[in-house]
Parts: C-alpha cells; structure tokens; sequence
C-alpha cells in the first residue's frame, strides 16, 4: 500500500482498518525490539516471543510456543509468582540456560493483564551479565589498590623488625666482645665458626692464621703452645657432634698458664651441631690449689688476692670466704660466718662431667645458682675439690669452691641461641616469600605487559578475533595476580590474628546453595554438585571465615580436575558436629605432600606449571584453627581427592520474644 492509498484508507474506512494496521505496527516494533518479550499463559506457557526471545534463549518460535518458562529459568521454583496477581507487576533477578547449555543472569520485568475473561502474563527481559562484570572489574581494581597499600605497609614493617634484629645482633657481638672470658664456638667437623677477642688475645693469635681444621699451620700453632698437643684436639676438633654432656676441661701451656675449658653442645632444633667453649685463665686458681694442698697459709694469701670467689664449707656451713665472695653476695665476712643458712646464699647446684687430665685435677665442674644480699642471681662456673686433713679446720674433711661469675656468658649465650634461630626463620621466610612473590608476579605481568603492547597494534583493525585472545589473556593474568594478593594478604592477617572469630546463626544449606551458585557462573567446563540429606540445618559459624575455606578447597577442586569433570560438595551432621566434604576426580595428590600441604608457600610435585601461591590450605588451616574446627584428606594420584572439614555443630538459642 502506497502512502496515497494508506491516507484513502483513513479517510473512507477509517474505523474498521484502524486495529488491523495498528496490530501489524504493534506486531513490528515488538520483534524489532533489542530485549526480549513474551506472553505467558496457563502455568507459565510460552502464548507468543518476539524475535529476540529466540536469539537470546537459542530456541525458534515453534519451539518456544511448545514450552513454559520453567523450561529455560533455572531459577523459576525461588520466585514467588503469587505476588503478580495482588501486585500487579513484579521486577526480579533470575537465571536462563540457552539451547546450547549457556547460562546468564537476567532482569525481567512482568505485567497481570486480564482482558476479555483472558488472563496472562507479559514480562519484557534484559541480560545483565556485562554489568556484573563491570561491577566485579571496579571492585577488582579497588581491592588491588588497597592490596597494594597494605603490601607496602606489611613490607615496612618487615623492614623495621630486620633493623630491630641488626640491633640486637650489634648488641649481642658487643656483649660476647665486652665479657672477661674467653668464648668459640666450633662445628661437628671441628672448624671455628665464631670466637671473641678475648680468646684471640688469650691465645695470643696472629692475624694471618686461618682457624680451621683444615689448615695445617693452625693445628701446629696450638700444638706448639701445649704441655699435652693431643689436648687441643680432644677438646676442639674430636669432639663428637652427638655427645650431649656438658664438659670441663683443663689445658696447661708451656708457659706456665693454666686455661679451663668449659663447653656445652648448641643445639639447632634439638640436633647437635656443634659445641660452644668458654675458656678463662686459671693460672692463679690452679697455683691456690696447689698451695692449699702444701701450706694453709699459703692458701689464705693468695685466696685474698684472687678475684675468683673461693668458699671452704664444713658440713652445712660457711668457715671460709675471701673478699671476691663478700663483693659478689653483698654479704660481710662475719654475715656468712656467723649462723649463716647456705641455703639462703645457694639456690641450686649442678655437676657437670668432667674429664680428668692429671692427678692434679681430680675436682669436679659444678654451676652455681647464687642469690645475693640485693635478691638479684649471679652463676658461677666453679672448680669443686674435696681437702682432707686439713689442719685449721681440725684435720676433718673440707670443701673448697673456687667460682667465677659466669652470669653474662649465660645471658649472652641465651640471647645468641634465640637470635640465631630467629635469624635463620626469618631469613628462611623472607627468602621464600620474596622468591614466590618475584616468580609468582613476573609471569602474570609479562603476560599483561605482552598483551597490552599487541593490543595497542591491532585495536586500530576492529578484528574481533584477534583482539579477543589478548583480553582473556590479559584477564586471566589479572585474575591470577589478584589472588595472589589476596591470598598473601588474607594469610598475614589471619597469622597475626587480625581476624576475630564472630559465630552467628546461618542457615548452612541456603549458605552452600549460593555459594555454589555464585562460583558456578563463572565456571562453564567444572560442574560443581551439591549434596546434603538436610532440608535445613542453622548452626552458629563465622560465616566470613567459613566462606573462603569452602571457597578454597572448590576453588582447588576445579583447578586441578581436568575439563568435563564434576566436583562434588556434600553437607551432613554427624554426632554433633557439622561436616563438609570437597571431593574431586583430578590429579591427586602424593603421601609425602600430604604431610606438608598445610605449610605456607608449599605446593605439590605434580601441578606442573599450574598456577598458585601456595598459601590457600595455610589459610584454611589458620581458620580453622580459629573456629577450633579439624581437616583431614585422602587423595590417590591420578584418582582425585577429598578434603574434610568438621566443626562443632553450636545451635542458636532463641528467647521467646524471638519465636
């Protein structure tokens, strides 16, 4: 019909051709719409699509026009469709699969239209997945940005506690370089680690001596300077990496002085690795012995010139001190010798082995514990020797103590222990994490970089085909380097346990409905399945804390199952106690990386080059920890495996205003 004849048609039958055209314009505009329409009747059948209701759902009009909407919207049972009749319309959220199995989220809107005794429905629809995707890049971008402030910050005060280390080790060297007496420590294969000046100057060591087992120049040097030369050698380099007795050992030179050699094994967790010496001059104590035994004058003169502390005791009671011994208690002479309860002064005493060297020798090595006048403890290393027939103290046996305070070395030496261990965790932390983090990164920003410059070329050509593989490239890079952050940050706070443990009541199968529903719409080749035998089961959990541990052992289920395979997640209650079990049909994984896979930064021999941070099942097991919950697994290579997690099933209690 020319336009001439369309005016003619308006003009002389205006009232009955009216309708008909405009129920063909009607019919027009609606299949040239860009979202799609369709009529709904009797228990949601399809009465009449428009065209674009075909290209989004994938089904031709005959096709539709056979089926209800339950057919296509995945989510149809959650609506409550009752609402349109007293309502009049509704506007909702649901989910629709294609002919060809692809799922996407939906906005629709439907109209009640009763006409004529006729009653349906007319609802319009909208796709709405590039929203959603839009508003997970914004929400992407924000978190990395604020991952990135506070990685910065986590590195800041990595930074702080290494300063504060270096300090402590500059303090400790000055303490082992400020005490009087002698300190080397030597490994299980006899060589000289660390030593003091002291030491040095004790021995009076050249510079260009190398102080190794090793170096032949260094053995003669000792050798040379000793009454006995195989000494040196039982003392220092035979000595066994597995004798875990503490010793006291006396070495004389060929000059006339007198060394005692104190050692103890240094432990590194609970391994011998070698052993740690004290050694002090006991010229003057040696030369005090050998006057007691000739003359008890002789004794007393050089006992009150000695800075070693000396004691005589007779039975349970003091008949003897020299002024070192007034000067280290606080104690007077006529304090101790007057009444005085030893067990007031002697805390504690231990015996050491000791190894006999002479005749002359024949004390034993004990420590002190002392508490002084001022309630402060001092220990002493003393040379303890039985004297009998003396006759000051009317010829009954007598027991002479020379000690010498040893406290700093037993500070000094406590203070070493734990500054080496915790120096060699945190430079074994350290360097672990900076090598998975370097690695980790440079891959997936290569992949970004490379990507983007290609882009740059080829946006200007509008082949969809070519740009496409870039950007999932580029989004996957993303997505990996994201998790990572996450990951590493989520593990910081879950260590220092930042993370406060809040049960509320959750209703666990609507919980791991929706979960699972969520990580199915971005997940096409993995189905996951989700089976319970509870119709509903409310139990008081964290439920920001049990989301990314049930996230996590999916998230791994699926990442190492081959495509085409279902991941299965089942909830029960069992004995008081709420179970959840991942199960998978992948890779597996080893009896040997069984034993380890809750360490952070650990990952499995056989995941090839599959992306991962090694952190996820630390972070599990920290959560758990919290919510005082278990996880065991079983796994066969080449067969799949199965995590489960149990918690404590913990009711809510309601008061009776809530009922």
């Amino acid at each position: 019909m020319n336009s001439g004849d369309y005016k003619l048609a308006r003009s002389n039958t205006q009232w009955s051709l009216q309708p008909e055209i405009e129920m063909k314009f009607a019919h027009f505009l609606i299949n040239q719409a860009v979202d799609a329409a369709f009529c709904l009747g009797e228990n949601a059948q399809f009465l009449y699509v428009n065209d674009a209701t075909c290209r989004m759902t994938e089904y031709s009009r005959e096709e539709l026009l056979s089926m209800r909407l339950q057919d296509i919207d995945i989510d149809f049972s959650l609506h409550n469709w009752s609402n349109i009749n007293s309502e009049g319309s509704l506007i909702l959220k649901s989910r629709y699969r294609t002919k060809g199995g692809r799922i996407f989220l939906v906005e629709i809107s439907i109209s009640y239209v009763k006409q004529q005794d006729i009653e349906f429905g007319c609802a319009f629809v909208r796709e709405i997945s590039d929203e959603i995707v839009e508003l997970s890049v914004q929400k992407w971008t924000d978190g990395l940005r604020d991952a990135k402030d506070n990685l910065q910050q986590e590195f800041s005060q990595l930074k702080s506690k290494e300063i504060e280390l270096e300090a402590s080790l500059s303090l400790l060297r000055s303490t082992l370089e400020s005490t009087a007496i002698g300190i080397v420590a030597v490994n299980s294969e006899g060589d000289i680690l660390s030593l003091n000046q002291k030491f040095v100057d004790m021995w009076q060591i050249p510079d260009s001596l190398i102080l190794s087992k090793k170096c032949p120049r260094c053995k003669a040097f000792f050798e040379n300077q000793l009454k006995d030369p195989q000494a040196f050698n039982r003392l220092i380099w035979e000595v066994s990496s597995q004798s875990d007795f503490e010793s006291y050992d006396i070495l004389e030179l060929k000059d006339g002085r007198v060394f005692a050699h104190y050692s103890k094994p240094h432990l590194l967790d609970n391994k011998i690795i070698g052993r740690v010496w004290s050694i002090w001059d006991i010229t003057e104590s040696k030369q005090t012995e050998e006057a007691l035994r000739l003359n008890a004058v002789r004794f007393r003169t050089l006992a009150e010139t000695t800075d070693t502390s000396t004691f005589l005791i007779q039975g349970t009671r003091l008949c003897y001190i020299n002024p070192a011994v007034e000067q280290l208690t606080g104690y007077t002479k006529e304090e101790l010798l007057t009444g005085f309860d030893l067990r007031r002064l002697i805390k504690s005493k231990r015996r050491r082995q000791v190894r006999q060297q002479s005749e002359a020798t024949n004390f034993e090595y004990q420590e002190m514990n002392i508490l002084t006048k001022s309630g402060t403890e001092r220990w002493l290393a003393c040379a303890v020797v039985m004297l009998d027939g003396v006759l000051d103290f009317g010829g009954k046996p007598v027991e002479m103590i020379a000690g010498i305070d040893i406290t700093d070395y037993k500070y000094a030496e406590l203070g070493l222990n734990q500054a080496l261990e915790q120096a060699k965790q945190l430079s074994e932390l350290r360097a672990r994490f900076l090598s998975m983090v370097c690695h980790q990164f440079r891959t997936p920003l290569n992949i970004v970089s490379f990507s983007n410059s290609l882009l740059k070329e080829e946006v200007d050509k509008r082949t969809q085909k070519k740009i496409q593989p870039l950007l999932d490239h580029i989004q996957k890079a993303t997505e990996q380097l994201g998790q990572m952050l996450d990951d590493i940050l989520f593990f910081s706070k879950a260590e220092a346990a930042k993370i406060n443990y809040e049960p509320k009541p959750l209703e666990l199968v609507d919980f791991c409905n929706d979960l699972v529903a969520e990580m199915q719409m971005t997940i096409s080749k993995i189905r996951i399945n989700f089976v319970t035998q509870e119709n509903s089961l409310t139990a008081c959990i964290d439920k920001k804390l049990l989301e990314p541990i049930l996230k996590n052992l999916l998230d791994n289920a699926i990442k190492y199952s081959p495509s085409g395979m279902t991941v299965d997640l089942r909830l029960s209650c069992e004995n008081e106690q709420v179970i959840f079990q991942v199960e998978d049909r992948g890779i597996g994984i080893s009896a040997l990386d069984q034993q380890r896979i809750f360490e952070p930064f650990y990952r499995g021999t056989n995941i090839d080059h599959i992306p991962g941070t090694g952190l996820g099942l630390s972070i599990l097991k920290t959560l758990l920890d919290i919510h005082h919950g278990q996880v065991s697994v079983e796994s066969q290579l080449g067969v799949g495996t199965t995590f489960t997690v149990t918690l404590a099933l913990i009711k809510p209690e309601f008061s009776s205003s809530e009922l």
